[in-house]
Parts: structure tokens; sequence; C-alpha cells
């Protein structure tokens, strides 16, 4: 199938055509076999649905890697909200095992801003451990940080959902899953799903491999960490034998058990609709969360160097600050991208939520380079139509 013959299917709102030509514009620039899904809420209301590619159909499941991430912030977002848990209580608090070795005063809102610096362990995981939540979270409990806890910031990239998955635990009595599956999933029926049941398994496309040309394998090999690095120990590279990264979701026990780091399994209408539930009227039902709290989970908490990546970062409570990423978004935009290529955020200013997945594992890892084209083509069309409603 060429690119040419790989015109979108779906829908797009009136005032949103622009999106869809976007859309057909990144079909004829990516590659012949470019599988994809795009989703969008303007004020709870669908307004573009659109997939492509072999395969692909708008019920189509892949792995959205770390977007999983911003479902487990939406269950602590709703128990702070409730006045079950508080972000500024210390950990230790909720989790007693976990107050030792330097981490007995770090703050809840310092753990979910990727600030505990307990990013993995020094022996790796074993693939039981690392599709398990609580087995991560007893092997980290007692850890030392690889920094003062709340000194600096770094990714916990396949650990940050077993921690806070665990103070979940310890207050509800209830997997940070089934309090997912209980009040943000099964009301909103949403295609996102923290352990995908048996019977959608027909449903789920395998993530298809990075492909690299000559000039960007390079590059990947010379940013190669060395084994002992803090990003070896945090993508759990350390352990001989341990699976890749773009492989997780093509492991059966990794969908099954949907850890709450990396394992979610979702279309790209159930990324989009979980934000948009989260902060707008949808299908007659209230947000999930108040203007209060939204504000607060936006808010940005760490920002500067991160020790894991070496890069340049920032993170809210747990979320992705979005508008340092879209510069065309509001502050307090936020949501989260997975190192395949998919992102999925909410726009309270805009009244925009997205949701965007494919199948390639993209070059060179997180929220890939077409989410920026497709964003600017939905916010400027959602500002038109928002103007034109007066």
């Amino acid at each position: 199938m060429s690119n040419e013959e790989q015109a979108p299917q779906g829908f797009v709102a009136e005032g949103f055509e622009d999106v869809r030509a976007e859309f057909s514009a990144i079909i004829f620039d990516e590659r012949d076999d470019y599988a994809a899904q795009l989703s969008a809420y303007l004020d709870g209301e669908q307004v573009v649905d659109l997939w492509t590619g072999p395969e692909m159909t708008g019920e189509s499941l892949t792995g959205v890697f770390s977007c999983t991430k911003g479902a487990a912030y939406l269950v602590v977002a709703l128990l702070v909200q409730d006045g079950v848990l508080d972000l500024d209580q210390k950990v230790g608090h909720y989790w007693p095992e976990f107050a030792v070795e330097g981490k007995q005063d770090l703050l809840l809102r310092e753990m979910m801003a990727h600030r505990a610096g307990v990013v993995g362990v020094d022996d790796g995981f074993s693939l039981a451990e690392i599709t398990d939540d609580r087995a991560i979270a007893e092997r980290l409990a007692g850890r030392r940080p690889y920094w003062r806890p709340g000194a600096a910031f770094g990714y916990h990239a396949l650990v940050a959902g077993a921690l806070v998955g665990e103070v979940v635990r310890r207050v509800t009595g209830r997997t940070l899953q089934q309090v997912y599956q209980e009040r943000i999933r099964a009301p909103y029926d949403l295609d996102f799903h923290l352990g995908l049941p048996e019977e959608l398994e027909p449903r789920f496309l395998t993530t298809l491999p990075m492909l690299t040309t000559a000039r960007e394998q390079a590059l990947l090999e010379a940013s190669t960490p060395g084994p002992h690095s803090l990003l070896a120990i945090a993508y759990n590279r350390i352990r001989p034998g341990s699976p890749a990264l773009e492989t997780f979701p093509n492991l059966p026990e990794f969908r099954r058990n949907g850890p709450a780091s990396v394992g979610g399994v979702a279309a790209a209408r159930g990324l989009a609709r979980m934000y948009a539930a989260a902060t707008s009227s949808v299908d007659g039902r209230p947000p999930l969360l108040t203007p209060r709290t939204v504000a607060a989970f936006g808010q940005i908490q760490s920002v500067g160097h991160n020790l894991v990546s070496g890069s340049h970062g920032a993170y809210a409570v747990g979320f992705g600050p979005v508008s340092e990423v879209y510069r065309v978004l509001g502050a307090g935009a936020f949501g989260h991208g997975g190192a395949d290529g998919s992102h999925a955020f909410a726009d309270p200013r805009s009244g925009l939520a997205y949701g965007y997945s494919r199948r390639r594992y993209s070059f060179p890892g997180g929220a890939a380079p077409e989410n920026e084209r497709l964003v600017k083509a939905l916010h400027a069309a959602a500002t038109r139509v928002r103007a034109d409603r007066g």
C-alpha cells in the first residue's frame, strides 16, 4: 500500500478540515506502512476521529507506553480531590516501609514530580518484577536513593506508576488499576485499559520496531548510556536478557497486568476521551476534576536538568506540562507522552483534549515529531470554531 492510497479514514467535525489535511500530509511524508490514530475533543465533544495504515482501524488497540502514567496520575488527582490523599503529606505516612535511607521526608508531590531518586535497582528487575507493580514497590521501598530526595529530579521511567500505585493501595485497599477501572475507565467507557481483558486481545496490534537510517542509528549508538548509568538503571538496561522497551506491549504479561508506568493499551479515542472527561462534561457527566484540582496538577514542580535523561525537562504533579512541548497550548495544559511516539493531553484554556497513537515505534523515542504538526492544526481549528460560536 502506497502513501497516496492511505487516505485517512474517520471523520472531522465542521471547522476541523485542516486537521484531516495535515494528517493526510503526514501520511504522505511517512513510510508506506505508517499506521496511526488521531482523536480530539473540544469542550467535551469529539471533533476528530481519524486513522490510517495497514490493519489499523478506529478500534485497534496498541501499547501506549508512558501515556499510561497519565491514567495513574488521574487516579491520584481524584483521591487528592476526595481528601483521601494530601500532596503535602510525607510518603512514609502512607507507606511506612518507604521512610528509610533518607526518604523519610519525601512528600507525595515530590515523588510524583520524579524527585524521589529511586529510579530502579542496581541489578535490574526480572521480567516477572517489571510487570508487577507490587513487586517493584517492594524492592524500591528499602532502597537508598541515587540522589538526595527532593534535591533534584530524574525520570522514573519504569517505576513511577508502581510508586504512586503503592500509595493508592495503602489508602484505598485497592490497586491503582482497580480504582482506575471503577472510577474512570468503566463510567466513561474509555478504550484505554490498564490490564487488557482477554476478550479484547483480537483488537491488539503488536508494536513494530523502530526503523532508522544509518545516520539515525549512529546517533542512537552515540547516545547509548554506560551500563551502570542512571539512564541504564532507570530503563532496566542493566539486567542481561531484559526485554527491549519497544517490545513491552508485545509481551502478554504486560498487557494482562497493565503496570501503571508503561503497560497501558489504548485506542487514540480512549486517550483523548480520558482527558476530555478529566476537564469537561462528556455525555452529560460532569468533569472528573474540579478547576482547582486541574490547576494544582498542571502546576510545574520540577524544571531544569533531568538527571536520568541528561537533558532539560520539566514535570508538573506527575503529568508533563504540555505547553513546554507545544508552545501554542495554554499554561496549565497537562498530559503524558509514550516512548512509542504516542501523546495525550488536556488543554483546559482551549477546551482541547488530544490523543495520538501509532503502531511503529518512533525515532528517537518519546512523542513523535508529527504531533507538533497535528497539535498546531488542531489548536488553530479549535480557536476558529470557538470564535465563530461567539
